[in-house]
């Protein structure tokens, strides 16, 4: 097992108790009990076991929305960092990714060295350990199709062990690590191609970006410059200088409807045009959340309380632009949301983040 890179390890230090806001991409969150930092998967192990039942991980802070009470935990900040090579061939190489690994760097090295698989996944924020929790996606691409194994804590048998990627539970936007506080993760597996072009493009709107068709392939740099200008002309990239981006990415996701369900829908929206959709496996139906969300009534910039609002640029993000407001304003925004959409379609959205101590 060769190291491709990796940072030095330090000794776990206490970190601030200051409020949650300022390790979330919402800047939203009120105090902790205890914040404490973990650097290497030993550390997070130590951690969690001195924290006993009251814990909170939090690495990017870019998938979840807490509360204004806060935490009255222990919260573990994920630091740990680096990636090693475990097996290669001709055709593929195994590598196995730090928790708290940051997810775009990730990215980057893949395609630095001719990885293929996840170049579609560029720019979305956030750390590689949560990445098989929501079973991220994008693009056309999800982590499900190349992570191998992932290596966990399991807090009920009080031991360290590997979950195989056909245990996980993968789905949209889920697996069993969301809602099971069970299992923690310490790093992930993935099986990428050997290939200097991407896997074949999916995505109809990234395939018109690129000037290809769909199911073409075309070069990783390209692929991941392409993605990256798309996120961004969505507020989708991080970024300090743009308020826009001070939100958790998308808040809803996309929701999966039967054929009845769907032809409701349809119905529905008669003289709004065709809702954008995709067809999946047993006859169910993706839809656009983005498209219910502005035809509600709810276009980019739509204003909530304390200054929050929808995206200027993506109806799916809601934002704290001035990272003043509290999560109750949010969440007042959001719901107001969800309850046009239901009231205008019949079809109910729900949230893509982690809700901690505060419901929807």
């Amino acid at each position: 097992m060769s190291d491709v890179y990796a940072q030095p390890t330090a000794a776990a230090q206490p970190a601030s108790t200051d409020d949650l806001a300022q390790y979330t991409t919402l800047c939203l969150g009120g105090p902790a009990g205890r914040v404490v930092s973990a650097t290497n998967a030993d550390e997070i192990v130590s951690r969690v076991r001195e924290a006993g039942t009251e814990i909170l991980l939090i690495a990017g802070g870019s998938n979840v929305v807490i509360g204004d009470g806060g935490f009255p935990g222990t919260v573990v900040l994920v630091r740990s960092r680096g990636l090693r090579v475990l097996t290669e061939d001709e055709q593929t190489v195994t590598v196995r990714v730090e928790a708290g690994e940051p997810w775009d760097d990730l990215v980057a090295a893949t395609v630095r060295n001719g990885w293929s698989g996840l170049e579609c996944l560029s720019g979305i924020p956030g750390s590689t350990g949560a990445t098989p929790i929501q079973n991220v996606g994008a693009y056309g691409q999800e982590v499900a199709e190349t992570i191998t194994a992932v290596q966990v804590y399991d807090r009920t048998a009080g031991a360290v062990g590997q979950v195989e990627a056909a245990d996980c539970g993968f789905a949209y936007r889920s697996s069993i690590f969301k809602y099971n506080e069970r299992w923690v993760v310490l790093s992930v597996d993935f099986r990428l191609a050997r290939s200097p072009l991407s896997g074949p493009v999916r995505y109809a709107e990234l395939a018109r970006a690129l000037g290809v068709e769909v199911g073409d392939r075309v070069p990783l740099d390209q692929a991941r410059t392409t993605v990256l200008g798309l996120r961004a002309g969505k507020g989708m990239v991080l970024d300090a200088g743009d308020p826009d981006t001070r939100s958790v990415g998308s808040f809803f996701t996309n929701p999966v409807l039967d054929a009845a369900a769907y032809e409701q829908l349809r119905q529905r929206a008669n003289g709004l045009g065709e809702p954008p959709a995709w067809p999946g496996a047993g006859g169910v139906v993706k839809v656009s959340a983005a498209w219910l969300i502005d035809k509600a009534g709810f276009g980019k910039g739509y204003p909530g309380p304390e200054g929050t609002a929808i995206s200027t640029k993506h109806t799916l993000a809601l934002t704290n632009p001035t990272g003043t407001a509290s999560a109750q304003a949010l969440l007042t925004l959001a719901r107001e949301i969800r309850d046009g959409v239901q009231s205008r379609f019949g079809v109910t959205l729900h949230p893509e983040p982690v809700l901690i101590n505060c419901t929807l």
